[in-house]
């Protein structure tokens, strides 16, 4: 998420009750988890596993619970539980606030846009131009939808992140990290009846142009799809997942998080993803493979009997 308006270090200090180490005076832009953190972010980290990789990341001001000196143009703010200080400045920012009406009146719509009878549609929400919404759809608050989209009943779009912080030594274990991000639809995209995108935790989650979704679809927090992707349904996409322009993923497909998909490529029936993949190629099986290299291993796995035959009749 990215502020307004530049944000000193003294407030955010203030704020959070912590400790300044390094810059005293720079101000910070936006805040993001560290799997989307960009110059001028504020992240935290609580866990000696990954001070290393959060401190040499993009962040610029890291709130965090061990006393270290501050790399070379970061500010540090040294807190008991950055955990607890970063979700306050996130709901300090981004408050929950109620909305009693269907429709929020700051809906900005285009020309030639219907949306039926029966859908909810958050605050700050922007649909472009010659966009169908059919009934029970729900789009969240700080949505984006372009041009020329379609988003068939039951969609819900913009529902909360499945990311949390966890902790094994204290009573609740996960604790929900609050969301700040967004859902952006880029123009032409088709979502087909009850799908379920989840906006990013701190940054947007992404459909791109020309994409088409089919039914019963789940799009985790922070993942971007590229342009002319095809989708068919009961595929589940987990967070933070970068798949290229021109991918095609066929039903029951599931894909793990923190990965990447390279440009045109396929994923046949219920491929399991856990590693990225190159662009251009043919997948299939759990876990995925180049579907030429797995059909080769299934013939021989059918070969099996008759070589056992063979050798037990030597």
């Amino acid at each position: 998420m990215k502020f307004i308006k530049p944000v000193p270090a003294s407030w955010i200090n203030e704020k959070i009750e912590g400790e300044i180490i390094g810059l005293q005076n720079a101000e910070a832009t936006g805040i993001n988890e560290i799997h989307k953190v960009e110059n001028g972010d504020i992240t935290f980290v609580d866990h000696p596993k990954y001070y290393d990789k959060v401190l040499n990341s993009e962040a610029s001001f890291i709130i965090i619970n061990k006393s270290v000196e501050a790399p070379e143009g970061k500010t540090l703010f040294f807190v008991e539980n950055p955990f607890e200080a970063y979700c306050k400045i996130v709901e300090h920012f981004r408050p929950f606030v109620v909305q009693t009406e269907m429709i929020s009146s700051d809906l900005k719509k285009g020309n030639n846009t219907f949306i039926y009878p029966n859908v909810f549609i958050g605050k700050n929400v922007s649909i472009g131009d010659n966009c169908i919404i059919y009934p029970n759809v729900s789009i969240m608050d700080h949505t984006i939808i372009g041009n020329n989209v379609i988003i068939h009943p039951g969609v819900v779009i913009g529902s909360n992140s499945f990311y949390y912080n966890t902790k094994k030594d204290r009573e609740v274990w996960y604790k929900k990290m609050p969301d700040c991000g967004r859902v952006i639809i880029e123009d032409n995209v088709e979502i087909g009846a009850n799908c379920t995108i989840d906006r990013g935790v701190s940054a947007e989650t992404v459909i791109g142009k020309g994409t088409k979704m089919d039914n019963l679809i789940h799009v985790g927090h922070d993942t971007v799809i590229g342009k002319n992707c095809l989708f068919a349904a009961q595929t589940g996409i987990a967070g933070v997942v970068n798949i290229g322009d021109g991918v095609t993923v066929w039903g029951q497909c599931g894909i793990s998080k923190t990965l990447s998909i390279g440009n045109n490529a396929t994923l046949l029936a219920m491929t399991g993803v856990n590693s990225d993949l190159q662009g251009g190629k043919i997948y299939w099986g759990v876990p995925a493979e180049e579907a030429s290299n797995k059909k080769r291993e299934l013939v021989w796995i059918k070969r099996i009997p008759q070589l056992w035959e063979k050798i037990m009749n030597k």
